[in-house]
């Protein structure tokens, strides 16, 4: 897990968003390779262990192929230049490694990737039952597979978008208050925040 990435991080716990404190045990450059994570506001905590992040609750590993690619995901998002970070959650986490190349300099996070994706490859790894990301803080959410027919799910994620971006699903279209619709198939859709 990338140490900045903590700032970007929500405790699973029903309060309002706050921080969540870090304290590294194993680094590796600027990745936290082993740690432990915690809520100064509720006193949740959770470990780092070979870099993945598992925030509890039942987070399931998608095991399906992803349906979109890095270049898709890119094009989707609208997504040009450095800086940021993009979330990719269920299936399309597999390409997490290929959008890190195709993108460098943004931070990709795979919530719940397929079980093949290590935290020793380009991208931060986070298992969870509930949407770990705060409001507001990601450039873009790409979502396949399982977690992309969960309406609960595509709505929390939608809002970790910031306003003006976009997220990208490939899965059962949901009408998300404070998005516009660009496009849609059968399959698959793409809003932006307004």
């Amino acid at each position: 897990m990338f140490i900045e990435l903590t700032d970007h991080l929500r405790c699973p716990a029903d309060h309002d968003e706050a921080y969540l404190v870090l304290l590294p045990e194993q680094m590796d450059g600027r990745a936290v390779r082993s740690g432990a994570l915690g809520c100064p506001v509720c006193g949740w905590a959770t470990t780092v262990q070979e870099g993945v992040v598992d925030f509890g609750g039942g987070g399931r590993t998608d095991e399906l192929a992803p349906v979109l690619t890095a270049e898709a995901i890119q094009a989707f998002l609208g997504l040009s230049g450095p800086g940021g970070y993009v979330a990719l959650a269920g299936a399309v986490g597999g390409v997490a490694p290929a959008l890190a190349e195709l993108m460098p300099g943004v931070r990709v996070v795979a919530v719940n990737p397929p079980g093949a994706l290590l935290a020793d490859q380009p991208a931060s790894v986070l298992r969870a039952g509930q949407w770990p990301l705060k409001t507001s803080c990601l450039r873009g959410v790409a979502m396949a597979g399982p977690a992309a027919a969960d309406a609960a799910w595509v709505a929390a994620a939608a809002e970790s978008v910031l306003p003006g971006l976009r997220i990208a699903v490939a899965g059962p279209r949901v009408d998300l208050p404070g998005f516009q619709l660009l496009a849609a198939t059968d399959t698959a859709w793409v809003a932006a925040r307004k």
